[in-house]
């Protein structure tokens, strides 16, 4: 749902030119350093990229899940890792606090993560547990002591996005140590600085070079009763999967964003490299690739745009994100496989972009469940329901 159409508008206007201007020709720099630039993240706090999804009362924009996926098409354009240092604020890093946070939880943390002030970080995946949230064993143990009633942590989180960053961590740990599977599972909030926590060197990953993930071990830290998200055991599992049925439907907008600017990269070099004296935009085998490469994109779109106006309309969107997941991930890396080939040898090489995004896009179909997790949610789905849901 677009409620403004000419706010918007300008928005995404002011993103796009932002994309355009300062985020595209600061790639290069990001694969060098491994990191966002300062003033560039400067300069996200000041457009309010870091506040897009936070709830207008908390200082946000408060947009729609339509209006969230418009402005996740324009922004991925760029490097990938541009989206995810403020990407945990609109999404896994702040959404259980948004959607099931008590009055006194949002109006503490909402206000600084929509400002960028802070970096919100969801820690989820462990050693031994990714998509089976429900085997997670990092523990929290109720006490009483000087300093209150308190839940004592201890484990180790994986793989967990924006960690080097992050200022608060949306954490899950087993409440209940008898318990199995999700019912024992709480969700909490924990500040970064909090004693007991160390986070480990930043993981050496294929691509995406400047979004950074990292271990986070918990070891005896105290965190108060009062952070139980919405303020009650056992709900943590519930909190996860809200969050992650959103998430999902922006990994699948950041899907087409980045198969978009792929597929214009590479219009644009067939219409510039010549073989046998004509540019090879003409030949019928890469028009066909690139034929194929637009069909799939604007199905991908269409396909989010849809699941985003349903969710916007009350619908359960599980299934329709899981299928937009699916299929949007799955879609980007075709997309960059035919851009290398059309590419010939130089999309081999790191002078193009090309070369970067077909190594940045291979993790869209792992993070935030895996293809293989999406096909099972979609089946069990459909097996429960009895009937598709295409309507």
């Amino acid at each position: 749902m677009i409620r403004d159409p000419d706010s918007h508008r300008l928005l995404i206007d002011t993103v796009e030119r932002f994309v355009r201007e300062r985020l595209i020709p600061a790639e290069e720099e990001v694969v060098a350093t491994d990191a966002i630039p300062e003033d560039i993240v400067g300069a996200m706090r000041e457009i309010g990229l870091f506040g897009l999804t936070v709830p207008e009362e908390f200082g946000g924009f408060g947009l729609t899940m339509e209006e969230e996926v418009d402005v996740t098409f324009a922004l991925t354009r760029a490097s990938p890792a541009f989206r995810s240092i403020m990407g945990t604020n609109n999404g896994i890093g702040a959404q259980g606090i948004v959607i099931d946070g008590t009055p006194d939880q949002k109006a503490k943390w909402l206000p600084r993560l929509a400002s960028g002030e802070l970096i919100g970080s969801f820690a989820l995946t462990e050693p031994g547990s990714g998509s089976d949230a429900g085997s997670l064993t990092t523990s929290a143990r109720r006490e009483s002591g000087s300093d209150g009633d308190v839940y004592v942590v201890n484990g180790t989180k994986r793989y967990i996005t924006n960690a080097p960053e992050a200022g608060v961590f949306t954490l899950m740990a087993r409440t209940d140590p008898e318990s199995k599977g999700s019912s024992g599972v709480t969700a909490f909030i924990v500040e970064a600085d909090s004693p007991g926590i160390t986070v480990g060197k930043p993981d050496k990953k294929m691509g995406q070079r400047g979004a950074h993930t990292a271990d986070v071990i918990f070891e005896n830290c105290r965190v108060p009763a009062e952070n139980i998200i919405g303020g009650r055991e056992g709900q943590g599992f519930k909190t996860a999967m809200k969050v992650l049925d959103k998430g999902r439907l922006t990994i699948a907008a950041a899907c087409v964003g980045s198969a978009s600017r792929m597929l214009d990269d590479t219009i644009g070099y067939s219409l510039d490299r010549k073989q046998f004296g004509e540019p090879i935009a003409q030949f019928q085998l890469v028009q066909a690739m690139l034929a194929d490469s637009q069909a799939e994109l604007y199905a991908a779109r269409s396909m989010v745009i849809d699941a985003a106006r349903r969710r916007d309309a009350g619908e359960d969107v599980s299934l329709h994100a899981s299928c937009c997941k699916m299929f949007a991930s799955e879609m980007c890396g075709r997309v960059a496989d035919r851009c290398v080939q059309v590419h010939g040898g130089a999309g081999y090489i790191s002078d193009y972009a090309i070369e970067r995004f077909y190594r940045d896009v291979r993790l869209f179909r792992i993070y935030e469940g895996t293809t293989q997790i999406q096909q099972l949610i979609i089946g069990r789905g459909l097996a429960k329901r009895g009937s598709s849901f295409g309507r």
